[in-house]
């Protein structure tokens, strides 16, 4: 096969290289992009795909926090119908949280197990998060070894009994252990003793939902986690970020060179606590959405880099979990369904103010892929695995839940309208869609 001749061939006008949409050809060979050329350049394949003028060629999008829940509760979702819904919202990627599945993903043979529930049914690829709860310090470097992304702990109820969470002096003990094995930390971090002494008051109502799980318990677990950075050295990434009055600390401890990332979701980009109707449990989520101004804070830590990447924190369950029908927010089920449409929602609300195309890729696919260690992704580059996918960036659509490929068709997004839309995906240069399952396993 000579230098020139690829196994795809992909043009673009509109091809998102080094931050910058500009005209390319994409050779594809082994799997993996073999060559850059400019649009008219020679390149012969096997296939040949020319992208419409209109439409956008991208890396496939990377999320490093999805709850599959399988096994054991794959009611709630499931890999297939998971990865499924991904490759619909333009994802090639998935890294997927220890728990709600049973057994959580705690120890190798849990891994193990997990492995075993999703072989044959991903239809994008997929790694996985081991968890540190208290106890399992001496699971870590195993689960490590067999090439988890990093650890996830709780400093508050998780809402799982089986995955509890870590108190101060654990943390520090967990995070030694992170430190000396060199693996990464990722934190919910909410404050349970500030938690407990907001008021709790059941109903529909949000504002009472939103006064029970204040900014102050994000401030303080995050004012704590900072400190257990400084005394162990450890690799840290705060999960989900809500609230803006945390921003101030965590840019002081990102100018101190703290080993601080980042990340927030498009649930928090996207709705704001004035508009959420009492009643609609499909936006409760923990942390929870606040307030517009709080909203545009987080836009700009966006701009700034204080925030490194949005992630969707996809975390669905059934119907009856989430109370629909009576609208209690203190019991219902805590979690936003968005994988779908995660990508087209940031997209959506990031274009209106300002932002281009390749800040977005940079949020849902580069940062993301760099932060977890995840080589050969992240971006349309020689060497890199060829996932990528065709975008229509100004296509309107309205999102009906019940389209969804997510086994519960909830969603905080029915009705909305959103700008933008995947057509084509390819996984390792091979063009894939839901009728076969294509997805791989990768590790650290």
């Amino acid at each position: 096969m000579s230098d020139n001749t690829f196994d795809l061939v992909i043009r673009a006008r509109q091809c998102l290289l080094d931050g910058e949409l500009r005209g390319a050809t994409i050779g594809v060979r082994d799997g993996v992009v073999a060559a850059i050329g400019e649009l008219d350049e020679e390149f012969t394949g096997a296939g040949s795909v020319t992208i419409p003028d209109d439409h956008l060629l991208l890396p496939g999008m990377i999320d490093t926090h999805v709850h599959i829940n399988d096994p054991g509760r794959a009611d709630w979702e499931g890999f297939e119908t998971g990865t499924k819904a991904a490759l619909q919202g333009g994802y090639t990627t998935l890294v997927d949280m220890p728990l709600n599945s049973l057994p959580s993903t705690v120890s190798v043979d849990a891994l193990v197990t997990k492995k075993a529930a999703a072989q044959g049914n991903c239809y994008v690829d997929m790694g996985f998060w081991g968890g540190a709860i208290p106890g399992n310090k001496a699971d870590l470097e195993p689960l490590h070894r067999a090439g988890v992304f990093g650890f996830k702990c709780f400093l508050a109820d998780s809402g799982v009994p089986e995955f509890p969470p870590l108190d101060a002096a654990q943390l520090r003990e967990h995070l030694e252990e992170i430190a000396r094995i060199g693996s990464l930390m990722i934190v919910h971090a909410e404050d349970p003793e500030t938690l407990a002494a907001a008021p709790s008051v059941g109903g529909r109502a949000y504002s009472d939902f939103l006064a029970s799980r204040p900014d102050e318990s994000e401030v303080a677990a995050i004012a704590l986690l900072i400190d257990t950075v400084r005394a162990t050295d450890a690799r840290v990434h705060i999960l989900h970020l809500s609230s803006a009055k945390a921003l101030p600390q965590i840019r002081a401890a990102k100018a101190e060179g703290l080993a601080l990332t980042v990340e927030t979701c498009p649930h928090y980009l996207s709705f704001d606590a004035d508009t959420i109707r009492d009643g609609s449990t499909a936006h409760k989520c923990c942390p929870p959405i606040r307030d517009q101004a709080n909203q545009d804070l987080l836009w700009e830590a966006l701009r700034d880099g204080t925030i490194d990447c949005v992630v969707s924190d996809h975390s669905p369950s059934t119907a009856e979990l989430k109370q629909l029908d009576v609208g209690d927010f203190q019991t219902a089920w805590g979690g936003v369904s968005s994988v779908q449409v995660a990508f087209t929602a940031v997209w959506t609300a990031a274009r209106e103010r300002g932002f281009e195309f390749a800040d977005v890729v940079r949020w849902m696919c580069e940062r993301p892929a760099q932060i977890v260690g995840m080589t050969g992704k992240g971006a349309i580059a020689v060497g890199n695995s060829a996932d990528l996918i065709e975008y229509a960036p100004d296509e309107l659509w309205t999102v009906d839940a019940a389209a969804l490929e997510h086994k519960n068709k909830i969603s905080a997004y029915d009705g909305v309208q959103l700008t933008g839309r995947r057509y084509s995906t390819w996984l390792r240069g091979t063009a894939i869609d839901t009728s076969a399952a294509a997805g791989a396993f990768i590790r650290r």
